[in-house]
């Protein structure tokens, strides 16, 4: 299946990403200032402690919402500053987003699941490249299956597959391991690097999990809004003492919440 987006050497870039929430009277800063930039091709993993901004900074880059200030680029081309229509239209071929609840139509099948974007987009169901997905995370057998005859690690992958199908610059994962036992996690997780490693497709993956961050080629720290730090080639070893490091930082003002 031909991509719809031209292939360009950053498939995500935040600049100065600000989120604000509350009112002018009582503010809460989600992103304060966020800038970074990954290549095509890469697996990067995010974390950082409760209330650090990751699940903001997913949405955000997703354009399923907007910032407050600053720009997201995605393949080089900025998500809208119009109507929501038009926002939509973006992310529909450029986003591919596992969301954390999974978000799966209980009466449609695999096949059905998968396709649903490209039905949404108006574009061509293409149902071979569905099924040849779905065969490429081990549901070659499942096509016709309903979520509700899925275990909860086929369900994930019928959403990993949902976010492939439209070929998009950057697949977002949002605690795609969230509630799976620690051998379907380690599947998941082997999925979504394949899909690196074979595919040539980017990943961004929200997560909490230092064995989780450890399948990503890096991992970047939030703390308050801010990027804290990046660990390159991270090991779970590594991972979790940086993160030990974090959440003592959090916790040093007193009364701070964490």
């Amino acid at each position: 299946m031909t991509s719809t987006v031209t292939s360009h050497p950053e498939a995500l870039r935040l600049e100065a990403l600000r989120k604000v929430y509350g009112t002018a009277d009582n503010p809460v800063t989600a992103l304060d200032g966020v800038t970074m930039a990954l290549p095509s091709g890469t697996f990067t993993a995010v974390m950082g402690p409760s209330g650090s901004g990751k699940s903001t900074l997913l949405q955000c880059a997703a354009g399923l919402d907007r910032p407050t200030d600053g720009r997201v680029l995605i393949a080089g081309e900025p998500i809208p500053a119009g109507g929501e229509a038009a926002v939509t239209r973006f992310r529909r071929e450029r986003v591919g987003f596992v969301f954390q609840q999974l978000n799966l139509l209980p009466t449609l099948t695999a096949l059905e699941n998968v396709t649903l974007p490209l039905r949404l987009a108006g574009r061509k169901i293409d149902r071979e490249h569905a099924a040849d997905l779905l065969a490429r995370v081990g549901l070659g057998d499942r096509v016709h299956h309903r979520p509700g005859a899925l275990s909860g690690g086929q369900q994930r992958r019928v959403a990993i597959a949902r976010a492939l199908v439209t070929d998009p610059a950057v697949v977002l994962a949002d605690e795609p391991t969230g509630a799976l036992d620690s051998r379907t996690a380690h599947e998941v997780l082997a999925l979504l690097r394949s899909c690196v490693d074979d595919l040539a497709q980017t990943v961004v993956m929200v997560t909490h999990d230092p064995v989780a961050a450890a399948y990503a080629d890096a991992v970047v720290f939030l703390v308050d809004g801010r990027v804290a730090g990046r660990v390159e080639h991270p090991t779970a070893d590594a991972v979790a003492g940086q993160m030990a490091h974090l959440d003592e930082l959090v916790a040093a003002p007193a009364g701070a919440a964490s």
